[in-house]
């Protein structure tokens, strides 16, 4: 019916006579070079997620961190607060929100809080209060010198782990000056679980938008051995005071005398600690504090 064969196409069967003809041959190549590229596209998204998977924080979630901060008034003290150039308390609140330790958020180990660039500090002149006393071996913040307290007390919320389950723990969180003319936070809890924890902090310098930052270190809590260590889910706290020396007042810190249009920078960083197979962690969060009003 045909006089010739289409070219490219030879129905003539293969040299010993029982193979495949040669137009089945070239289909049964064309299957396997599909295979074949099937193949290497599944190996090449499998690479791929092998790949992403190796990233940094690809494994595990970075905590969520919300932030603010705020000069707000010095109780006793008149026309401070929130006033250019006035003395003022710093109040800040921080939430922390993750599931990647346990169910919660890895251990807080690290604090950093950036104050805007024109504040003023006047560490020198304050009483101050030693670690010794308001370590568990001393009397506690009651054996602290009047004046040395930094602030009224603030709240800080946790969960730690008392026996195989896993709490929630509300302490109180106090402020004092330390001869080092840094800062002393003391954490007091004692229920479900009795806590008195140590963080110390000091000043360094900064650059840019910012003039001092206050570096705190939190030490891991460890209710139960074997137990995951505490951790945190809020902290609210206000720290700066005032004294009154030879009829003059002198504030711990003042507002700068000028307020950037949008606000007043503020910047913190939260160090979370490498434990339970997860990384260690840092989170930055910018705020801009309300300028005063006119």
């Amino acid at each position: 019916m045909f006089s010739g064969q289409m070219p490219g196409i030879s129905m003539s069967p293969g040299r010993q006579g029982s193979g495949p003809t040669r137009i089945e041959a070239d289909l049964s190549i064309n299957r396997g070079e599909r295979l074949m590229r099937r193949a290497s596209t599944c190996l090449a998204v499998l690479g791929l997620m092998a790949v992403v998977l190796a990233l940094p924080g690809a494994a595990s979630a970075v905590p969520t961190v919300t932030f603010k901060a705020k000069p707000v008034p010095i109780p006793g003290f008149p026309h401070t607060g929130n006033i250019l150039g006035a003395g003022a308390a710093i109040q800040a609140e921080y939430t922390i929100s993750s599931t990647e330790y346990g169910g919660y958020p890895p251990p807080l180990i690290g604090v950093e809080f950036f104050f805007p660039k024109g504040t003023v500090l006047h560490p020198s002149g304050f009483p101050t209060c030693a670690d010794s006393v308001l370590e568990p071996s001393g009397p506690g913040p009651k054996g602290c010198p009047k004046g040395s307290k930094a602030g009224p007390t603030g709240k800080v919320l946790g969960e730690v782990a008392f026996g195989t389950e896993v709490v929630p723990e509300t302490a109180t969180i106090e402020s004092f000056y330390s001869p080092n003319g840094g800062v002393t936070f003391f954490t007091f809890g004692h229920e479900p679980v009795l806590l008195e924890i140590l963080s110390k902090a000091h000043y360094t310098s900064a650059t840019g938008l910012y003039n001092k930052t206050l570096v705190a270190e939190v030490p891991l809590v460890e209710t139960v051995p074997g137990a995951n260590d505490a951790s945190v889910k809020t902290i609210s706290v206000k720290a700066g005071s005032a004294i009154k020396k030879n009829g003059k007042t002198i504030y711990y810190g003042r507002v700068p005398t000028k307020c950037p249009k949008g606000g007043f920078p503020v910047k913190t960083i939260l160090t979370f600690a490498g434990l339970g197979g997860l990384p260690e962690q840092k989170v930055e969060k910018l705020y801009k504090a309300p300028c005063p009003r006119k």
